[in-house]
C-alpha cells in the first residue's frame, strides 16, 4: 500500500463527509485499527485502504480522497462495515464520496463511475445485481479482445452455479422501485 500523502493542512472536508452520510459522525472516533481495509475484497486493488482514507479525509486531504479510485473499487458488501469496531458506516461513506466526486467532477474518468452506474441499473430493474450482464457489459465496451484470458475462470463461475445465464427480478420489485425514487427525490433537496 502507498504511504498516506500529507499536507499539513487540515480543512472541514470530514466535516462536509460526516454530515453527507447518515450516521457518519462515528468517522470522528475512528481507531485506525484497519479492520475494514483487512475485510475488503477490493483491497489489494485500492490506492489507499479505508483506513488510510479516512487518515487522509481528516487531515483536509480533499482532491486526493476524491481522485482516489478507493471508493469506486468499493462493492458494497458492507463487511468492513459489519465489521467495524465503531460502527462507522464505512460502505455509505465510500458512496458519499462518489457523489461528492462525481458533482465536483474529481474522479478519475475512467471507467469506474460507469461500472457502477451499470451495477446501480441492474439494481433498480432487476432488485440485485446480475453478474454475467455486468461483467459483459463491462467487458464488451473496455478492451473486449484482451479478455479472452477470463474464459476458464467464467466457466469455473458457471460449473459452481455462481454465475447465472438469466436476470432474476426480487419479489417486492415495486417497493424497491419506491424506496429508491424517494431516496433521489431526497438526494436532490439536499
Amino acid at each position: 500500500m502507498p504511504e498516506v500523502p500529507t499536507n499539513g493542512s487540515s480543512s472541514n472536508f470530514r466535516d462536509e463527509v460526516i454530515n453527507a452520510t447518515p450516521g457518519g459522525e462515528n468517522l470522528k472516533i475512528c481507531l485506525q485499527c484497519g479492520t475494514c481495509g483487512g475485510s475488503c475484497p477490493s483491497g489489494p486493488d485500492m490506492d489507499y485502504s479505508p483506513r488510510q482514507l479516512f487518515a487522509m479525509i481528516d487531515v483536509g486531504l480533499r482532491d486526493e480522497v476524491l481522485k482516489s479510485n478507493t471508493p469506486w473499487y468499493c462493492v458494497s458488501c458492507y463487511y468492513c462495515t459489519v465489521r467495524c469496531p465503531k460502527e462507522i458506516p464505512i460502505t455509505d461513506i465510500m458512496y458519499t464520496l462518489k457523489q461528492i466526486a462525481v458533482k465536483e467532477r474529481l474522479y478519475d474518468d475512467s471507467d469506474a463511475p460507469e461500472w457502477s452506474e451499470s451495477f446501480i441499473g441492474f439494481v433498480e430493474t432487476y432488485g440485485r445485481s446480475f453478474e454475467l450482464g455486468l461483467a459483459t457489459r463491462y467487458h464488451l465496451t473496455h478492451s473486449p479482445l484482451s479478455k479472452f484470458s477470463l474464459g476458464p475462470f467464467a466457466l469455473g463461475m458457471v460449473a459452481k452455479n455462481r454465475l447465472a445465464f438469466r436476470p432474476e427480478r426480487i419479489d417486492g420489485i415495486d417497493q424497491l422501485r419506491a424506496i429508491l425514487e424517494r431516496a433521489k427525490q431526497l438526494e436532490a433537496e439536499l
